[in-house]
């Protein structure tokens, strides 16, 4: 990659990021690059470009997506003004992930649940157990996180999940939680709280559609396992 001198103000104008991207589109600038835009500014000790190269040197863009503010403070050069403007930068990302312009998202697929649940899941360190309440075109009325467990492990009760069902007065309700690990493969725990939710809505007259677990980049169903 091109080597800069200190001062962004060196570098000929037609050379610099914000300036390339104007003029050729974001697309031509690296990572490091389109960090610095993001950034604005270095220190007295390095230009922007040098602080987003050394960043990325320590982060990839997944580790970075998944820092929180007080943890990107720790890096030398970045205090709580540049901090917040990474975390915002990617959690637009992360709604643009999910943006539906829709008034309500339909749910027609387990990949329909992995889609809108796996940009804010996927950086999780703890299991988090979420429920989708449908209306009767299974539209989604109501999203809502039922529990956050421990890093392997996560109790759920029906009471929990039925209670927010109840109260949107839902026809169907899909539960979804991830794996920290990666490895959507259910473990026994997740196919007797399944059992048991299904149960539960049979008596409640509110039908489980599935139990989806979400992976790294994949995610299993319930109901496609025969599990439902």
């Amino acid at each position: 990659m091109q080597q800069y001198k200190l001062r962004i103000e060196d570098i000929p104008a037609g050379d610099r990021p914000s300036n390339r991207l104007m003029s050729t589109g974001p697309a031509s600038l690296s990572n490091a690059e389109l960090l610095s835009i993001i950034l604005k500014s270095g220190s007295v000790a390095e230009n922007a470009i040098n602080l987003s190269q050394r960043v990325l040197s320590q982060f990839d863009l997944k580790q970075l997506s998944a820092i929180d503010a007080p943890q990107l403070m720790k890096i030398h050069g970045i205090k709580s003004g540049k901090a917040a403007q990474i975390v915002a930068c990617f959690e637009l990302v992360r709604r643009l992930e999910r943006f539906d312009s829709s008034s309500k998202h339909k749910i027609n697929s387990p990949e329909d649940v992995y889609r809108r649940l796996y940009p804010s899941m996927r950086e999780s360190k703890k299991e988090t157990f979420i429920e989708l309440c449908l209306d009767t075109k299974n539209q989604i009325i109501r999203e809502d996180t039922v529990s956050i467990g421990s890093l392997n492990a996560n109790i759920v009760h029906p009471r929990e999940v039925f209670r927010t069902a109840l109260i949107e007065s839902a026809a169907h309700i899909i539960v979804a939680h991830n794996h920290p690990s990666g490895d959507p493969t259910p473990s026994r725990e997740d196919i007797e709280i399944t059992k048991k939710l299904v149960e539960t809505g049979k008596i409640m007259g509110i039908d489980v559609l599935d139990h989806v677990i979400i992976g790294d980049c994949r995610h299993f169903s319930m109901k496609e396992a025969g599990h439902l």
